[in-house]
């Protein structure tokens, strides 16, 4: 019988923390902003007209996920936005938004941009799942 040693002042396992639990802060009362989570998909005529590839209009066969977040009165310079692979922090000085992701996704290829005459930003980022080979 073999026992495991464990520090007998910790409250809970690591396994028992959700995961990106660390970048919660219920302190922080900055309002939230307004989001969209879409899922775009690269398709050629081919997919489209013939059907040649297996991609079909599913979630499935997507390959990036775009999320818009409304930003009204809001500078670019103002903007920090920090992206794990589950988890999007985006802080302003008047809005704070800390999104769980439904994907892991790849989180050094991504890209942001800022449009200034809608005040929104969007962010397109690589879904990063094991069985992708099987969809593309």
């Amino acid at each position: 019988l073999q026992v495991k040693s464990e520090n007998k002042k910790t409250i809970w396992n690591t396994e028992e923390v959700p995961e990106g639990s660390e970048f919660d802060d219920t302190w922080d009362l900055r309002e939230q902003p307004e989001y969209q989570i879409l899922f775009k998909q690269c398709v050629g005529t081919e997919d489209v007209f013939f059907g040649m590839s297996r991609k079909d209009p599913s979630t499935a066969c997507c390959e990036d996920l775009v999320i818009k977040v409304k930003l009204p009165e809001t500078k670019y310079s103002d903007i920090t936005l920090d992206i794990q692979d589950k988890v999007l922090d985006l802080r302003t000085p008047k809005k704070k938004l800390l999104l769980h992701l439904p994907y892991d996704i790849d989180s050094k290829n991504g890209k942001a941009r800022f449009l200034s005459e809608e005040e929104t930003l969007e962010v397109t980022l690589r879904l990063s799942r094991k069985f992708d080979f099987i969809n593309f």
